[in-house]
């Protein structure tokens, strides 16, 4: 198992399918093969740009297994194991463990929101963090799930012996240095998305799971190092320059402008899994547009 200090860029993967819905597994290790030369701490499987929630329990598993094998040594595998209930959180994070991960990215549980308060929340990932084979660490979506973890839980989960970080993607700075405030003095925050990236970087924040470093990785690993050797400047203009196509595969068009973006940069974006529509014409052609704008297509 690699080193668990987790800085640097990570991208939570997409998950090519064909355009029948079955999973693409070879065109996933070719995209992992293509990585592996960006300069990016690890992968992240399963997240949500991963289109998770669409897979079963195998074609997660497969998944793992098929991005453990092409990856480096050195990379970091970290894998969403989180589920709504406790007890299969349990049962993925240790599947996911004997599949090859090395790190389960646990998300906040969220169908009955209005009773997983901060007591659910903390029961939940220390239960989860109790009985996992690896490092735990939290999830924190709020768009996707209408849960906020506020920076008290943080605070009580940070001192968990097996629970070493989160990702949020919150985008919230005041939120980021409250949980700065509340943490462990050893627990690591990864900010969840590019458009909060910068700005997390000038806090301290050393690490960054965000979907832009799928179809960017070069760039965005870039942007770190010139930021930790002091170039900030650059660094900063590169950032404002990636800034539009982040929100563009995000926000604006989401998984399939994610994908389309990664297939128009050379890698296998393959097709979205029902019911996610893919792109129109007019769309890709306005991704196309982002992308050349940036400085990403040749």
């Amino acid at each position: 198992m690699p080193e668990l200090n987790i800085t640097g860029v990570i991208p939570p993967m997409i998950t090519p399918f064909t355009r029948d819905g079955e999973l693409g597994l070879s065109a996933h290790a070719s995209n992992v093969e293509r990585w592996n030369q960006a300069g990016l701490r690890g992968y992240l499987v399963l997240g949500s740009n991963s289109e998770a929630v669409f897979l079963n329990e195998k074609e997660k598993l497969r998944l793992i297994e098929c991005t453990r094998n092409a990856a480096r040594e050195e990379h970091l595998i970290l894998a969403g194991a989180g589920m709504e209930s406790t007890r299969e959180s349990v049962h993925l994070t240790k599947e996911a463990a004997k599949a090859g991960a090395h790190a389960a990215l646990i998300i906040t549980p969220s169908f009955y929101q209005g009773q997983m308060k901060d007591e659910a929340q903390v029961n939940h990932f220390k239960a989860i963090a109790d009985a996992s084979p690896i490092p735990v660490l939290m999830y924190n979506v709020t768009k996707y799930t209408g849960i906020n973890l506020s920076p008290g839980a943080v605070g009580v989960l940070s001192r968990h012996p097996n629970i070493i970080g989160m990702k949020d993607s919150s985008g919230s700075i005041p939120q980021l240095v409250q949980y700065q405030a509340a943490a462990a003095e050893d627990f690591t925050i990864l900010v969840g998305t590019a458009s909060a990236w910068y700005p997390a970087l000038m806090m301290g924040v050393s690490g960054a799971i965000m979907a832009l470093a799928n179809c960017a990785p070069g760039e965005c690993v870039r942007v770190q190092q010139w930021f930790e050797d002091g170039r900030k400047a650059e660094a900063e203009k590169l950032y404002r320059r990636l800034f539009p196509v982040n929100q563009a595969v995000t926000a604006t068009y989401g998984i399939a402008g994610l994908k389309y973006a990664c297939t128009l940069r050379g890698y296998e974006g393959g097709f979205v899994r029902s019911p996610l529509p893919e792109l129109t014409e007019k769309e890709k052609g306005e991704v196309k547009a982002i992308l050349e704008e940036a400085g990403l297509l040749e």
